[in-house]
């Protein structure tokens, strides 16, 4: 099908990201949140890899997972938080045409990384619960790497794919995002091509990566639990659950929030906004302090840095 519109996307120099619709007063106000919220997860996860890397306790599948999951968490936030904090103080609101295929680029890099690191998580934990004795054996630093390497290969190929279809059409004469941030949807919402091809992109990418990341979560968890229940003691019970809840929450949170996003598609773009802001900002922020309050190896990790800065000064 030809497209609707005269301009084609080459003409396009930059895009207006409208952000949040408030009064201009407000935007100061959420200035001075997401500094905030961007803060925390700056501290947050630096530390946390910081402990990881410098402990060797912490030398284990699990912790090589949390680490990279950290970085992902880092990385995908600072794609987005810094320029939408720029915004917030600035009349014209622009980004760059280059700006914004290179931030939509990197954030789906890392968002579908993330879904992959978490699925070899949930793996990781399904082999030490279900067949502890042969966990050092399956779970070796050559599967780990290979698991986390394939994750971000998933991560480019994925965001290669959604660049070239997103960015490949004809746009009208509006260059205005209705986000904080160069979200695909919004910016399918000012062109005037026939999206189909776009839509079956975007279909693909759910059914080959979406879903079988949710299954081997899921599937992982269904023998987790009925191995668990066959637990004699209740405190072994309790162990276990104990060590799984941590990454059920993570996920729960990052799923959960982004399904209703891209999903459900709220008839208000603000509650839209609102909800991207969980995923995007929140879950990053909240990651290290569910995994650092719920672990006790990462509180030993840190009674020791702690001790050893006292024994310093």
């Amino acid at each position: 099908m030809a497209d609707k519109g005269a301009g084609n996307y080459s003409d396009v120099t930059d895009f207006i990201l409208i952000g949040f619709r408030v009064h201009p007063e407000f935007q100061v106000l959420l200035f001075m949140l997401f500094l905030m919220v961007y803060g925390m997860i700056l501290w947050g996860n630096i530390i946390m890899i910081a402990i990881i890397v410098t402990d060797s306790q912490l030398n284990t599948p699990m912790y090589f997972f949390l680490g990279n999951l950290s970085f992902i968490d880092l990385s995908y936030s600072t794609v987005i938080a810094p320029k939408a904090m720029t915004n917030f103080l600035s009349e014209k609101k622009t980004v760059s045409f280059a700006g914004c295929v290179a931030q939509f680029f990197l954030f789906v890099l890392f968002i579908v990384t993330e879904g992959f690191v978490l699925a070899a998580m949930a793996y990781d934990r399904f082999i030490a619960i279900c067949n502890p004795l042969l966990y050092s054996i399956h779970m070796s630093r050559r599967l780990c790497t290979e698991l986390v390497a394939g994750s971000y290969f998933c991560g480019w190929i994925s965001s290669l794919l959604q660049v070239s279809s997103t960015f490949s059409v004809s746009f009208c004469a509006s260059r205005v995002i209705d986000h904080f941030y160069c979200d695909s949807y919004q910016i399918e919402k000012i062109s005037c091509s026939d999206l189909f091809f776009n839509k079956m992109i975007s279909f693909g990418l759910s059914t080959f990566i979406i879903l079988p990341t949710m299954a081997i979560i899921v599937v992982s968890y269904v023998y987790i639990v009925s191995t668990v229940l066959r637990i004699p003691s209740s405190e072994g019970r309790k162990k276990a659950f104990f060590t799984c809840s941590s990454h059920l929450a993570v996920v729960s949170m990052l799923y959960g929030t982004a399904s209703f996003v891209y999903f459900t598609r709220p008839s208000n773009p603000e509650l839209q906004k609102v909800a991207s802001v969980f995923y995007i900002l929140v879950t990053p922020m909240l990651n290290p302090l569910i995994y650092s309050l719920r672990n006790k190896e990462v509180k030993q990790a840190m009674r020791k840095i702690l001790w050893k800065k006292k024994g310093l000064s």
